[in-house]
Formats: structure tokens, C-alpha cells, sequence
């Protein structure tokens, strides 16, 4: 069976046997939040060096034909994992010089050698998701980018065109506005003072927050008011009256999905996967596979994205496309709650999904946090974890370990996570590894032999 990278190329390029320079820029909403009005967000040091280490998951989206430039060279204990498993890897291309708040693509342009060197590959490049910055990498390599432009990337991602797409093509969505301008934005908050009086919560996203930023749930009409006033007095600052905001009912759910689907450049929608969303707090923790859904509610998913992608093709976009759904109290299925138009954390688990989990298998895909007080090796974690660790059967498959070390800070404790996917043959064997896996990892940040 013809492999999701070999898919990937062929809508990309028209080809499957184009070599790939693979480019894990993982947040790049914030990169295109740049210049946005917004909510109230912090970020700290520790929490970017984790994220942008997570470009390390794009080692698992290539083959032997393809490449892959990173911020750190992969632990040696850690490669010879995978390659005992039997994964082809593609060329590894480390940056000279990393710092931590930056993105592997900015680590990239800041290397002129690195840069030399990826102009001399027979290759494309393709990204986690296309700002300004990767198509100046495309520039000073002289690689074609295998995207839109980053543009049109930006306006496909945003949260507006998301509630107009669903509005167009007559898919349920909460009910709600997108709001480009403050008088649409104050009209959306006075309707949103009726659910409120109702007791119901409404919600308010900024159109490129992602991982549980730029949203704030309201309950109550002070809240709203003090939201309004606080981007009233931005875009009287800025003298911008362009803003990006979705004023939504909050849908109480019973569930959370993620499905991808692939647009060719010839304008083909292939579903890719629908997945059961985990997540804490607005925030992604991981994902469960297969999702446990009715072969009904798969079917709608499937006819929501082949509507979705036609449009996004119409409107000039292609490649791969997430959209987050959810499932009401009811029953009910929420097809559209947003469009991602970027690879999601679920794009890099196809290729050992598809090797490692079988219809016999069931998965959960996740990350444990990891405290530390000096940097570990991929092999004395997986001594840790003894037993535990996936061997092609069952156990604890790593998909990432750079986000174990990535906010190392000498003298000082910091905090890491541990990425992988749980493989079981059953919802009790998956628990049983997910717990034992937790408890030692726990053990481990505790100082525990």
C-alpha cells in the first residue's frame, strides 16, 4: 500500500519520488499573529525552547529519499531506536547554532553554511506551515517551497474564513460571527449578551491562536465589556481598524476531533484520518486511533472535508489540512470548528500509525511531562522505562525526544516532555502502559532510582 509521504509528495509535486527538505516550524500562527490585534497571552523562554524542538517529529514524516533540517542533532541512543524498528530516515541538516525562542526555520536562515548546503539538493521544501519565513528560506536556497503563498496560507488558517467556509457550504458551526472590523466585533458582543443572560457561555478567538492561546471563555458581561475595551483601545492605538476575531456560543461537547484530508494541485480531496482529539483546557494533549465514532459520523466527516477541500482548492489552496470538529452531548456532530491549513501534531503520526497500528491495535497519542535537574539520554530513559518501551508490538512508541532536554538550563531544574504513542491490543492493556509509563516518568522527575 502507497505510504502517506508518498501521497504527500504526489499532491504536492505531481510526483512520488520527489526528495523532500522537511522543515518542522511547529506554531506558526505566531508568526502570523504578528501585527493582529489580540487577547491576553503569555509565553515563557522554557515553554518556546520545548515547542520549537518539537520540530524533531519531522524526522518521522520522510523517507531515505528525503531530508530534514533540525535544531539539534537527534540523540544517537534515539536514532538507533528507530532504526531498529526499521524506519527509513531521511538525511539529518543541523543548524550551526540554535536559540531557543527561535524556529528551526530562523535557525536556518542564520546559517549561511546550512544554507549553501540545501542549495546543492535535487529537493522541494516543506514546511509544518508557511510564513514570510519560510519562503525567505525558499529565497536564500534557491528550493522551491511546495506551498501556496504564505499569504494565502495566513488568510486559509484564520479563523474567520473558517466560520465563512462553514457558513457557505451550509455545515453546522456553533452559533456565532467572525468579525473583521471593531463595529462587527461590538455587534457580535451584543448578541453574545444573550446566551450570557441565558447562563450559557460564549466564547472569543483570536483568528491565529493555536494550543489553548488567544481564547477566552465568558460568562459573564463584565469580562465581555473589559475584552472590548482592552482591543477598542489596541486599535485606537494603532489607528487599524482590520481585526480577526470569532465571537462564538460555547457547545457543550462530548468529544473533540481532529481529521486531515490532502488537496492535490490539481484540485483532488483525499481523506486522510479522523482522530479523537485529547485535549485539557483548550490546550492539545494527543490523540486516540482510531476515534470511536459511528460509521455514521465518519461518513459526514468524510463528505464534510471532500465540501471543505473542493473550496479550499477553489480558492487556490493545496496540501494538507486539518480541521478540528466535535462531538455535542447529543450525539450531534460539529463538523467545522476551525481549519488549520498546516500539518497538525496528528500529521506526523500517519507514517507509524500505519506501520505500527493495525486493525488488531488501538493508540493514544500523548505526551508525558518530564522534570530534570541535568540533560538524560534517549538510552537511560528508555532503561527507565524498561519493558514499556515499544519493541513492534506493543508499548510506548517515541516520536520525539528532543522535548526532553530542550529547556535545559545549567545548575537549574527544567521541564520536558516525553512524546510517544501508546500501542495496545486492548483498552486495558493501553491503560495499564499509560500508567506504568506515567508513574516511572513521575519517578524519574521525583530523583527516584
Amino acid at each position: 500500500m502507497e505510504g502517506f509521504t508518498s501521497r504527500l509528495k504526489a499532491a504536492l509535486t505531481d510526483r512520488t519520488s520527489t526528495s523532500l527538505v522537511l522543515v518542522g516550524n511547529f506554531e506558526v500562527e505566531e508568526r502570523w499573529a504578528l501585527g493582529e490585534h489580540t487577547l491576553p497571552r503569555v509565553t515563557t523562554t522554557a515553554g518556546s525552547a520545548v515547542v520549537n524542538h518539537m520540530d524533531e517529529f519531522a524526522l518521522l514524516l520522510g523517507g531515505r529519499a528525503d531530508h530534514v533540517v533540525l535544531k539539534a542533532a537527534p540523540d544517537r541512543g534515539y536514532l538507533d531506536y528507530l532504526d531498529g524498528l526499521g524506519l527509513p530516515l531521511p538525511t539529518v541538516h543541523v543548524v550551526a547554532a540554535q536559540e531557543p525562542r527561535r524556529t528551526v526555520t530562523e535557525d536556518a536562515l542564520a546559517d549561511p553554511a546550512l544554507l549553501s548546503e540545501l542549495a546543492r539538493l535535487d529537493a522541494v521544501i516543506v514546511t509544518h506551515g508557511v510564513s514570510d519565513v519560510e519562503e525567505q528560506l525558499a529565497a536564500r536556497t534557491g528550493l522551491r517551497l511546495a506551498a501556496p503563498t504564505a499569504a494565502l496560507c495566513k488568510s486559509v488558517n484564520s479563523k474567520v474564513y473558517s466560520r465563512r467556509v462553514a457558513d457557505d457550504i451550509g455545515l453546522r458551526q456553533p452559533a456565532g460571527f467572525g468579525c473583521s472590523t471593531l463595529a462587527e466585533l461590538r455587534e457580535a458582543l451584543d448578541w453574545a449578551r444573550g446566551p450570557l443572560a441565558h447562563g450559557r457561555a460564549v466564547v472569543i478567538k483570536e483568528a491565529f491562536g493555536v494550543s489553548g492561546k488567544g481564547i477566552a471563555v465568558l460568562r459573564d458581561e463584565r469580562r465581555l465589556d473589559r475584552l472590548y475595551r482592552m482591543i477598542a483601545r489596541q486599535v485606537e492605538k494603532t489607528g487599524d481598524d482590520r481585526i480577526a476575531f470569532v465571537v462564538e456560543d460555547w457547545v457543550d461537547k462530548a468529544a473533540d476531533l481532529n481529521y486531515q484530508f490532502t488537496v492535490g494541485r490539481d484540485g483532488s480531496v483525499r481523506f486522510d484520518f479522523v482522530k479523537e482529539a485529547l485535549t485539557e483546557g483548550g490546550v492539545h494533549k494527543g490523540h486516540r486511533m482510531p476515534a470511536r465514532l459511528p460509521s455514521t459520523a465518519v461518513e459526514e466527516l468524510v463528505a464534510s472535508a471532500e465540501q471543505i477541500g473542493k473550496r479550499l482548492a477553489a480558492d487556490g489552496y493545496f496540501g494538507v489540512a486539518g480541521v478540528d470538529a466535535l462531538v455535542d452531548t447529543a450525539g450531534g456532530i460539529y463538523p467545522v470548528i476551525e481549519i488549520n491549513a498546516r500539518n497538525n501534531m496528528s500529521t506526523y503520526q500517519v507514517q507509524l500509525q500505519e506501520r505500527f497500528v493495525g486493525p488488531d491495535k488501538i493508540a493514544v497519542a500523548k505526551h508525558y511531562p518530564i522534570r530534570l535537574t541535568e540533560p538524560t539520554s534517549f538510552d537511560a530513559v528508555r532503561t527507565r522505562l524498561d519493558g514499556l518501551v515499544f519493541d513492534g508490538a506493543t508499548g510506548l512508541l517515541v516520536n520525539n525526544f528532543a522535548t526532553v532536554n530542550a529547556a535545559a538550563t545549567p545548575d537549574q531544574p527544567f521541564d520536558g516532555r516525553l512524546y510517544g504513542i501508546v500501542v495496545a491490543t486492548s483498552p486495558d492493556e493501553l491503560t495499564a502502559i499509560d500508567d506504568q509509563v506515567t508513574a516511572r516518568i513521575a519517578g524519574m522527575r521525583d530523583g527516584e532510582s
